[in-house]
């Protein structure tokens, strides 16, 4: 029973913020403090940014601004999110809620219902259409920005920024982080460059996280947790298990029962602390590790399934499931698997039947309906969907993913194994960091399902446990911007804005504001400046001609008036002086504006205006003084478009040739190396397969530790000699790059060409994977890539012919499984 004080504190929320109150009332589980503040700074008309650990149900204030923007007749809500996984994920989500006629998806290669009131998109397609003015931005009222320190994304970080400086200023922005370390200084530039934004934090999981190690078949706590009372001491067990590693602890058989008891709601019983331990003897054997399928017995056995087990290879992945099989898993029931087969039926009904064998669809679905599967960037998107949805109702126990899995996808667990604490970056193995561990533990624990989670990592030779505490104490880390300017990016601001404004703009990016925190507010100031002027301009307009240039002469008769009446100095000088004094005085005399009427009024708009310009000028002095290394970037991409004739003109006064107007719609890595092979019709002669051969080499960016088919396989004729040509023009266009002080870019890849252009003649699936030694999943995801630039090229090329060709190009890739998609 509440307070009478809680009750009327409860009652005045109601009465100040009613649409929060309304739609918490509507939630099945009951909103935390960090939700309620959020929905009310956005119902009082404020952006949030909210950073809250993985799993603490952030989307619920973006799922609020949708519900904001509904109670309106006209407004509009946009939903971004980094991946499309998680952009289709959430689709479905709002239909469920909305219907499907109010909500829409952009995804670059779906389009559904696009001009919806609520349409869930890719960040890339939001930058695209502010870039393009599109006429689908008017009424937006909301944009949430989902996974938002995606931004510290090496590569596609820099479109996040872009839209965020680009949204016109009436937009509320709710940007939804991970916790990060410094969430604050990120609200201060969202502030900045947004205005009236609340940075609201919360580092508490709503399932509380309990830490072990599987230490052979023991699973011990990770923190000394006596009395019942979490600590941040090391579990000294642990220790001693490191400095002597004996076959079997009794004391750890007791702490296993104990915790399998506990876990499956049996009564339990603290087994008792201290005691005499075994001294390892100097021929002990070393711990083994578990096999996986024994793990997952124990973890059944302990009631702590559903359980997601992070391998960092994709190899790992299938062969776990593979051992699951042979060890004769079957985590299901006979109404479960009947379940299973009804969903994988209805899910992969488009799935052409000559293609199931090749994608081992009977044994992925036998898989399935034991209660076990795989999930990583190599399955097919298809089978992705699937094990996605059958876990999220229950009905798949045991997945073995890659790090992937971790980021955005809703699929919480009761478990997140950790089979090591290293992986492979592609250059060799490294540890993974607290943020890393954070993202992948924050699996771990379902609201509403879960009194709590579990983090479970599995001993290895040499473990350190103090390291391992160290990363679970730690469950912050840096957001820092990735942001730098491209040749689309460059075209388009001076298209829309010219040189100073996209200056300005570029001074006002997040990766300036942690560079020079200063700038970023005087960027602003000048930006506000600029628009006053522009006012002053306006009020001070005469029908008698221009008024500035009249101002002009009478500030500067003006100056030198006061000058000659404080310095006598030399005759000569003075008699100078004084004649350019009597000519200003009858240039002023002759100028239309001298009769005017409203002169006086004018010159006070005049005064004003000087004295501003003054201070702005000023500021813009400082700007020019501070690191600028964002502006200074931009500079050097003008050069290089200015040397290639895409931008045309000197100092300020830039505009865009015919060949920089086409580049403003191609986006992409190599931008400028997609435009000037249109100017230099280097394409115009290839077939449709040809074509989507060479885009495949444009796009396809082969893992470092992938040989690859090389040039073998390649088509020959027109296809090489394009093929030759585009590559001397990439070598050409890096060398003029690195001059300027630029990176450069990674030369072409056509290591899955001949697989495309086989694909793009109508080769069939299981000879294309054979020819490429590539998963379906991968495949695909590359197929999808090379049909956005043909989709680019269909739209941009002024060669009607190629045009079409590219046209042709993307109908012969997107068949089959790559045309197939769940949404």
């Amino acid at each position: 029973m509440s307070s009478p004080a809680e009750r009327y504190a409860a009652a005045r929320a109601a009465a100040q913020h009613p649409q929060t109150q309304a739609f918490a009332a509507r939630q099945r589980f009951e909103l935390d403090p960090f939700q309620l503040d959020a929905c009310q700074s956005l119902e009082e008309g404020r952006s949030v940014l909210v950073a809250a650990p993985t799993g603490a149900g952030k989307t619920i204030v973006g799922e609020f601004a949708i519900h904001l923007a509904m109670q309106t007749p006209n407004d509009k809500a946009f939903y971004t999110t980094p991946m499309k996984a998680l952009s289709n994920q959430k689709f479905r989500e709002l239909v469920d809620v909305y219907g499907p006629d109010d909500v829409g998806l952009l995804t670059g290669d779906t389009n559904i219902n696009g001009n919806a009131r609520i349409v869930v998109m890719t960040t890339e397609v939001l930058r695209n259409m502010l870039y393009a003015d599109s006429d689908a931005l008017r009424g937006l009222r909301y944009v949430v920005m989902d996974e938002v320190h995606y931004l510290a994304d090496r590569f596609r970080g820099p479109v996040w920024e872009e839209v965020i400086l680009h949204l016109p200023q009436s937009v509320r922005l709710i940007s939804l982080s991970a916790t990060v370390s410094n969430a604050e200084e990120f609200g201060d530039w969202l502030d900045t460059v947004r205005g009236d934004t609340d940075v609201i934090v919360s580092e508490t999981r709503p399932v509380p996280l309990e830490q072990h190690v599987l230490v052979r078949d023991d699973l011990l706590p990770l923190f000394d947790d006596r009395a019942g009372v979490a600590t941040a001491q090391v579990n000294q067990e642990l220790f001693r298990i490191r400095s002597f590693t004996g076959s079997r602890y009794e004391s750890n058989r007791r702490a296993q029962s104990y915790n399998s008891d506990r876990h499956a709601g049996r009564q339990a019983h603290r087994p008792p602390r201290g005691g005499r331990r075994p001294v390892r003897a100097a021929n002990a054997s070393r711990i083994e590790r578990m096999d996986r399928p024994d793990v997952v017995r124990l973890l059944e056995r302990s009631n702590l399934l559903p359980a997601i087990f992070f391998i960092f290879s994709r190899v790992g992945c299938d062969a776990a499931v593979q051992q699951m099989r042979r060890a004769g898993i079957r985590l299901t029931s006979q109404e479960e698997r009947e379940q299973i087969r009804a969903i994988v039926t209805e899910r992969t009904r488009a799935l052409q039947e000559e293609d199931l064998d090749v994608l081992g669809f009977w044994e992925w679905r036998d898989n399935l309906e034991r209660g076990v599967a795989a999930h990583h960037a190599g399955l097919l998107p298809a089978f992705k969907e699937v094990v996605e949805e059958l876990f999220q109702r229950k009905l798949v126990k045991a997945v073995f993913a890659t790090e992937t899995l971790a980021l955005g996808i809703n699929m919480p667990a009761r478990t997140v194994v950790l089979e090591k604490m290293e992986k492979f970056n592609g250059e060799a193995r490294v540890a993974i960091t607290s943020g890393e561990y954070t993202q992948l533990t924050g699996r771990a624990g379902r609201r509403g399902i879960d009194v709590e989670g579990h983090a479970v990592v599995q001993w290895t030779e040499g473990m350190d446990p103090q390291a391992v505490a160290a990363l679970a104490s730690r469950r912050t880390y840096p957001l820092n911007s990735s942001f730098r300017p491209t040749y689309n990016m460059a075209v388009n601001l001076i298209d829309r804005f010219g040189r100073p404004r996209a200056r300005e703009i570029l001074e006002s990016s997040f990766a300036q504001f942690q560079a020079d925190r200063s700038v970023v507010s005087l960027a602003r100031k000048v930006r506000g400046a600029e628009e006053s002027l522009q006012g002053y301009l306006k009020s001070m307009q005469c029908e008698h001609g221009d008024f500035l240039d009249y101002a002009r002469l009478r500030r500067e008769l003006s100056d030198l008036e006061k000058k000659n009446r404080r310095d006598a100095g030399p005759r000569s000088a003075r008699d100078k002086r004084v004649g350019k004094i009597e000519s200003l005085r009858n240039r002023m005399r002759r100028h239309p504006c001298h009769s005017c009427p409203d002169r006086e009024s004018h010159a006070r708009w005049a005064e004003r205006y000087f004295t501003l310009k003054r201070e702005n000028d000023r500021l813009r002095r400082q700007i020019e003084t501070r690191t600028g290394t964002v502006a200074r970037i931009f500079d050097r991409v003008i050069d290089v478009l200015q040397i290639v004739e895409y931008v045309t003109g000197e100092g300020d006064e830039l505009s865009l040739t015919d060949a920089g107007r086409t580049m403003r719609r191609i986006y992409g890595e190599r931008d400028l190396l997609v435009a000037e092979s249109l100017r230099q019709n280097l394409w115009r002669n290839l077939d449709a397969p040809s074509l989507a051969a060479m885009a495949c080499a444009l796009v396809y960016e082969p893992r470092r530790d992938d040989q690859g088919a090389g040039e073998r396989g390649l088509p020959r004729g027109a296809f090489r000699i394009a093929y030759d040509a585009t590559e001397r023009l990439w070598a050409e266009l890096d060398d003029l790059e690195k001059e300027h002080g630029l990176p450069g870019s990674e030369p072409l890849a056509p290591g899955l060409s001949g697989a495309m252009h086989a694909w793009a003649r109508g080769g069939s699936l299981d000879r294309v994977l054979i020819d490429s030694d590539m998963a379906a999943g991968d495949f695909v995801r590359w197929a999808k890539q090379t049909i956005d630039l043909l989709d680019q090229l269909s739209l941009v090329a002024e060669d009607d012919e190629l045009a079409r060709t590219a046209r042709r190009a993307l109908d012969g890739v997107r068949r089959g499984i790559v045309a197939y998609s769940a949404v």
